[in-house]
Order: structure tokens, then C-alpha cells, then sequence
């Protein structure tokens, strides 16, 4: 690091002082935490990112967003060259870049990372760094200290893309660097136009059988205004947007995916009047999405249509095009393709979905709960589908099955031109076109289930119906030490205390299609028990039976 580098470091640095106190961690969300606490984070975020982008020789994006959080909060995160989140190798560094407590230690721990990492910061080789933000009120002046941080590099250059869902930026970051064009304008064309291609394919007569009327809560956040723009693109669609921010309301207040999901009751603004309406809810940066139908009764609960639901819908769309396809191909001859497709799910998916993804005889796999864990299992497979319960998830096609599709697209056209075969393909690529392969994207995934839905012919109610949810209970049991709770098989086993699993067995084997696991939390020192069972009474019981253990074993009368 040369002179000019280090004396740039230090007296910018000197300028975001790290909050007395406060130790923060670079988690699947990046940093998060009160707002009023986090300039100096967001300022060294910047460094970080502008270091990824030298090493990576890429376009790297800053997000600041807290996404479901309330809206005095804040966070920020970075997306890597691929559009998904930043490699868990950076993790350790984020931190300690995050905590160092004086711009002296800040300019020794980047120096020494930077000779570790082979990065040469002499300017030589510009690079570009994306920013956006949601329409938290904070946003604005993180994102000067963002600039700040990326400006401290030489040869670094912050692009401001504006108010956009974390989504959006994740979908730039990858077109960029696939040679792509990149701005929100293409964005909302690819979407709205992959979309026409679903429903223009769809079979003759299904669309009958589907309101066109969708009804969304945006959240009082950025997805609701970006969904008011792609819905004027789309035909065959009229979607109703409420609590998008204009009408005064809160974000993430009583509204939103997260609030709908735990809640499960109907958001602010939905109520009789939505009766017989598919209904869905974005969060507030638009990277989760559900549905849910609001019921005949007089109480404010709803009938939940989950990730879970949607991952299924998801998989018989994709599993019906796949044996479409492949009817009367050779497999061995040049023209087949053995495609793998593989569900992945984590613990917290209800056993009832993956029940019934194996009925399909779909290869279901599990990982530890966080989208990094999914989203890179998932690109092991020719198309993998992950989704958790709290509407968060894509589907990803690897470049090689893509490369085959588009030959055999092309060939068909050709020797079969319309045939269900050469419609199977076209769906597909859509598919591929329309889905954000970079994150979670809710408005992508809304437009996706819209196409499936009228695919398919179904009502909302006809697609809540294909499987029943066992009921679930969720609690939490405060420890002395989270870290003594040492998991395996994707947070399904508990290895340290080495007893306590045998007592949890024990317990789960009293109720009927019992099933219970508990896992340390990320952030703080509980533990977190999740139970199933063949009715609510039961899993209520086992769950509260599973936290006794957890306090006799863990918690405070333990020690």
C-alpha cells in the first residue's frame, strides 16, 4: 500500500468513528442494526466492497436495506460478481473491518489483508461498485458513507442506481457481468416480457378457470412502488397494489411478508372485501413473497399459502415440462439430456411439503437454515428450487442444461415447430428469463406463480389444497450459552450436550407424526425449538415439553 493510499485510509476513516460498545457481525442479512448506529459500518462496507471488486476484477453491488425490519433500523450487504451474496470466505474480514476501533488498526488490518489476498491498490485497474437503497428514511445518509468508503480506494468508482429492491440490484450486478444490459428499464422488460411468453403458451382454456384480480400488500416499502411501474408493462394481469408506501402507512408496520407469514392474520388495508381475492404480501425490500386467501368469517385470520406451497408449485410446473420434453428422446443419442432437478429445503420446511415433493419423486435435500446454505446447494443441480416457509427463495439452471436448452429450442423449432415438445422448451427458457437466478426476487416470483397458476387452470384455494400443513409451534428458550448447542444433518441432530437428543427422541415419539428439532440462534443467546405434529394441541405440547429440556439442560437453573 503506497503513501497516498494510507494517508487517504486514515483521514477519511477518521470521519466515521465505529459506535463505543457495539460489536456487530456480518451475517445471510450482512450488517444490521439500529440506524443511528451504523455510519461507520456502512462507510467500511464500502472499503470491503471496493476490495472485492479489485480482487474479483467484477462489478460488485452495496445493498442498504433491513429488509423486513422495522423501519428505524437499518443494514447493508454486498453482492458478489455471480449477483448472490458475498463469499462466506469474506465473512471473518467484513467483521473485523466492521470492529476496529481506530483508523490506525482499520489501515493495518486492510494492509495485512490485502498482501494475504494478493490485491494491488495502486489504481491501476478501475473498478465500478453498484449502490441502491430502500426507501428507509436513514438510507440517504448511508449511502454517502458508502460513497465515502468506496471513494477511500483509489481507482474506485460508486455508481448510484437509486431507490431499488434488493432484488434489483442483486439482477444488475449478475447482467453486468454476464455483458448484459443492466438498468431497471431491462429489468421490467425481461420480467414483463418472459411473463407474456408463460401466459401466451399457456393451454388453450385454462385461463377461464383464473380471476385475473391479484391483490398485493407492497409493505409500505419499495417493493409496492416498483410493482406499481411493472404492472402497467404487463396484459392478462391486473394487480391491485395497497400499503405502497404513498398511503401514509409504516414500514413493515403491521403490513408484509414476515407480518403474514408469523402472524397469520390479514395485513393492514385487507379485509371482508377480499374475500374469494388472491392475496399476496411482499416484505420490504421485495425478496420474500406470499400468498394467503382472507376467509368467509368474521376474523382477521387468513388461510396461509407459504414458500413451502410455492416451491411446490414451483417444482410440478417445472417436473411437467421436463417429462414433456423428454417423451420419446434417446437419452444416449445427442439430442437428450439427463437433467437433474433437486428440491432443497431446511428444517423449518413443514414435513407435510416435503412429503409431498418426495410423493412427486422429486430428490429432496436439506441444508442448515440460511439462504447462502440453500442457494449454493441448489447450483449443484441442473435446476434446483429452494424456498424457505418465509417466501424467500428462487430456482437456479446451471449453464450447461441452459446451453442444451437453447440447441434443443432451436432444433425443435425446426422439425417440430408448436409441438407440446417445442411449447415444453419455450416454457423453460421463460422460466430461466423470468425468475431472478441471482436471490429471491418477489415480484419476479409473484409474475412466476401468476403464469403457473393460469398454466394450470387453478384457483388459489385449488393450489392451497394439494397438501394440509401439519400444525407447528415455534418457541424460544433464553441460555446461558448458545454455543454449547453443537447441531448435525442440517440442524436436524444435536451432537453437544451429547443426552439431550435422546431426550428430545424420547418426547417426539409420544405425538403422532412428531417431529422436533432445536438450534442455537444466530444473534443471540436462546435456543430455538421447532415442533410438528398430527394436530396443534400436540405440537404445542411437544414444543413446550422440548423447552423444559432445553432450560434443564442449557438454561439458567442449569448452571
Amino acid at each position: 500500500m503506497n503513501e497516498d493510499q494510507r494517508s487517504l485510509f486514515l483521514s477519511s476513516s477518521s470521519h466515521f468513528p465505529p459506535p463505543q460498545g457495539v460489536k456487530l457481525s456480518y451475517g445471510t442479512s450482512g450488517f444490521r442494526a439500529d440506524a443511528s448506529i451504523l455510519k461507520s459500518t456502512v462507510y467500511r462496507v464500502g472499503i470491503l466492497a471496493a476490495l472485492r471488486a479489485l480482487k474479483t476484477q467484477s462489478v460488485i453491488g452495496l445493498m442498504i436495506t433491513a429488509s423486513h425490519n422495522k423501519v428505524s433500523d437499518n443494514g447493508v450487504k454486498v453482492a458478489d460478481p455471480s449477483g448472490g451474496m458475498l463469499s462466506q470466505d469474506w465473512e471473518p474480514f467484513a467483521d473485523t473491518l466492521a470492529n476496529a476501533h481506530d483508523p490506525q488498526h482499520l489501515v493495518e488490518l486492510i494492509a495485512e489483508f490485502v498482501q494475504k489476498e494478493n490485491i494491488t491498490l495502486d489504481g491501476t485497474k478501475p473498478v465500478e461498485i453498484l449502490l441502491a437503497r430502500d426507501t428507509r428514511p436513514s438510507g440517504e445518509f448511508l449511502l454517502e458513507a458508502a460513497k465515502q468508503g468506496i471513494g477511500s480506494i483509489i481507482g474506485a468508482v460508486a455508481l448510484d442506481m437509486g431507490i431499488l429492491t434488493t432484488p434489483q440490484l442483486h439482477w444488475m450486478v449478475r447482467a453486468r457481468n454476464g455483458g448484459m444490459k443492466a438498468s431497471e428499464t431491462d429489468y421490467f422488460k425481461q420480467l414483463s416480457s418472459s411473463f407474456r411468453c408463460l401466459v401466451d403458451l399457456s393451454p388453450s382454456g385454462t385461463h377461464a378457470n383464473v380471476d385475473d384480480k391479484l391483490v398485493v400488500d407492497g409493505a409500505n416499502g419499495v417493493g409496492g412502488e416498483k410493482l406499481e411501474i411493472l404492472k402497467t408493462m404487463l396484459n392478462g394481469l391486473a394487480i391491485e397494489v395497497r400499503n405502497s408506501g404513498k398511503e401514509g402507512g409504516v414500514l413493515n408496520e403491521g403490513v408484509g411478508a414476515d407480518y403474514v407469514q408469523k402472524e397469520k392474520v390479514v395485513p393492514f388495508s385487507f379485509g371482508s372485501q377480499d374475500v374469494g381475492l388472491r392475496c399476496a404480501s411482499l416484505d420490504g425490500d421485495a425478496d420474500r413473497l406470499v400468498y394467503f386467501i382472507v376467509p368467509s368469517t368474521s376474523s382477521n385470520k387468513i388461510e396461509l399459502v407459504d414458500g413451502d406451497k410455492i416451491l411446490s408449485l414451483f417444482a410440478i410446473f417445472i417436473t411437467e415440462q421436463l417429462s414433456i420434453l423428454n417423451k420419446e428422446i434417446d437419452v444416449k443419442a445427442k439430442n437428450g439430456y439427463q437433467c437433474q432437478l433437486g428440491i432443497v429445503q431446511t428444517a423449518y420446511a413443514n414435513g407435510a411439503s416435503t412429503d409431498y415433493l418426495k410423493q412427486l419423486g422429486l430428490e429432496v435435500t436439506f441444508t442448515p437454515t440460511g439462504v447462502k446454505y440453500l442457494h449454493e446447494k441448489a447450483a449443484e443441480y441442473d435446476i434446483g428450487i429452494y424456498f424457505e416457509a418465509n417466501g424467500h427463495g428462487t430456482i437456479l439452471f446451471s449453464e450447461q442444461f441452459l446451453c442444451w436448452l437453447k440447441a434443443r429450442t432451436t432444433e425443435l423449432s425446426d422439425v417440430a415447430k408448436g409441438s407440446e415438445q417445442h411449447k415444453a422448451a419455450l416454457r423453460l427458457l421463460a422460466v430461466s428469463e423470468l425468475i431472478n437466478q441471482a436471490v429471491g426476487d418477489a415480484l419476479s416470483g409473484v409474475l412466476l406463480v401468476e403464469a403457473i397458476l393460469k398454466h394450470m387452470g387453478w384457483s388459489i384455494e385449488r393450489w392451497n389444497e394439494i397438501y394440509e400443513d401439519l400444525p407447528s409451534r415455534q418457541l424460544k428458550v433464553k441460555v446461558v450459552d448458545r454455543s454449547a448447542v453443537v447441531t448435525a444433518n442440517a440442524e436436524t441432530v444435536v451432537v453437544t450436550p451429547p443426552s439431550i437428543q435422546e431426550a428430545i427422541n424420547a418426547e417426539t415419539a409420544k405425538h403422532p407424526r412428531g417431529r422436533c428439532f432445536i438450534r442455537p440462534s444466530g444473534t443471540e443467546d436462546v435456543i430455538r425449538v421447532y415442533a410438528e405434529a398430527s394436530s396443534q394441541d400436540a405440537a404445542d405440547n411437544l414444543a413446550q415439553s422440548v423447552a423444559k429440556l432445553v432450560d434443564q439442560f442449557l438454561g439458567f437453573g442449569s448452571s
